[in-house]
């Protein structure tokens, strides 16, 4: 259970607010791998979007990130996504996430 596990994020005004605890509820190394292979699945699928022509692509990426998204919060971390609660800061929260973990501020 994260130390989070008190928080609901709908108390959460902002995005600066909200990262914060969105981090503590990635605290699992394998859950934090799942996202970033799934916010790169996500991209190949949005460029094969673009290279094909074809909007199958879109939901193929958004089930790509979701379902590794998701494996990883079941099963490894042991927590309710947030995007349940805050769908739109915790979207943003993958991708900055995903940013940190390319530029090194968060351990891979």
């Amino acid at each position: 259970m994260s130390a989070s596990a008190g928080t609901d994020p709908r108390t959460l005004n902002s995005f600066a607010e909200f990262y914060p605890f969105y981090l503590s509820e990635h605290s699992n190394r394998t859950c934090r791998r799942l996202h970033f292979v799934g916010c790169s699945l996500g991209l190949v699928c949005l460029a094969m979007m673009f290279v094909t022509g074809s909007l199958w692509w879109l939901p193929a990426g958004l089930l790509c990130g979701y379902a590794f998204a998701w494996i990883g919060h079941f099963g490894f971390e042991k927590n309710k996504p947030a995007s349940f609660k805050r769908p739109l800061y915790s979207f943003m929260g993958d991708w900055v996430m995903y940013k940190d973990i390319w530029t090194g501020k968060i351990r891979f």
